[in-house]
């Protein structure tokens, strides 16, 4: 019981206890949702955990070393709390989960069990089940640099240090048309060349798909449209009223880094690293190595 709350410690130790499971569960558009098995709600951390969610968990498995804690997470599809077409949207992927053990009489016994993100989330028959994933789990995933010509860095992220917010690479607006929630056609617009936003992102601003964004294939103008497709097509309902943001887009080349960004000092790329050609070809014995023709 190291780390343990004292008072909750103490409670367990009584031999008669009213503790209960919670869990809070914030999405990366920052909404927050609590649940717990208790039958009536519980409020601390400035959250409130539900009790007619249905949800339940299995045991947690905890291992030491590197391998990943994980558990399940088991409840009902609903309008009030998670709703299917959220989760076909992806809004819960990714998402961070704590666990806590409370003591329901006096929330401030507690203990933090469990946390981490969601993996796996499926649905069926109203219901759905989610795998839980320890903080290990990053530890899994390979980290540092990459010997290679492309840039390794995301567009406006730490590595790249561009600010997105800066006048000409970003632009809002309605599209007049959309077509299978992929292709989006506007009205001509100026200030932006052809394929300025290609490799960009396209950001919903509002209704159902508020907040989901899509990787952008192609940018382009068509008489008096400028179209812009998606690679896929956004995991929500999204209307020609709802207004877009449109991110120009880089194609990781040193060029366009200095060029179209004039970024290129913080260039995450190798551009002059020799190609395949030159690293697996074999020696020489000829005399002339200029590249000039043999006699």
């Amino acid at each position: 019981m190291s780390g343990m709350n004292a008072g909750l410690e103490a409670h367990l130790k009584s031999g008669v206890t009213t503790t209960c499971r919670a869990w809070a569960l914030t999405r990366k558009d920052g909404e927050v949702l609590g649940f717990t098995d208790h039958d009536g709600a519980l409020v601390f951390d400035g959250i409130t955990f539900r009790a007619d969610t249905g949800l339940s968990a299995m045991a947690l498995q905890q291992t030491t070393g590197l391998s990943v804690d994980n558990t399940e997470a088991i409840g009902a599809l609903s309008d009030a709390s998670i709703r299917e077409e959220d989760i076909e949207a992806g809004r819960y992927d990714g998402a961070e989960i704590r666990a806590w053990l409370v003591n329901w009489q006096d929330v401030g016994q507690r203990h933090l069990q469990f946390r981490g993100t969601i993996g796996e989330l499926r649905r069926s028959g109203g219901a759905f089940e989610a795998e839980l994933r320890g903080l290990t789990e990053s530890l899994n995933r390979p980290i540092g640099r990459v010997y290679q010509k492309p840039c390794s860095a995301v567009l406006g992220d730490r590595a790249c240090g561009f600010d997105m917010g800066q006048p000409g690479y970003a632009t809002e607006r309605k599209p007049a048309d959309i077509e299978e929630r992929r292709v989006f056609r506007f009205q001509a617009f100026g200030g932006f060349d052809a394929g300025w936003f290609k490799h960009g992102r396209l950001i919903v601003l509002e209704g159902a798909a508020k907040g989901l964004h899509g990787l952008i294939k192609r940018d382009a103008e068509d008489g008096g449209w400028r179209i812009v497709e998606l690679w896929h097509p956004i995991r929500a309902d999204v209307r020609p009223e709802d207004a877009v943001r449109l991110e120009a887009g880089c194609d990781k080349r040193a060029e366009t880094c200095r060029l179209k960004f004039e970024n290129l000092h913080n260039f995450q790329g190798f551009p002059d690293i020799p190609g395949d050609d030159w690293s697996i070809s074999d020696p020489s014995r000829s005399s002339r190595l200029d590249g000039g023709s043999r006699r």
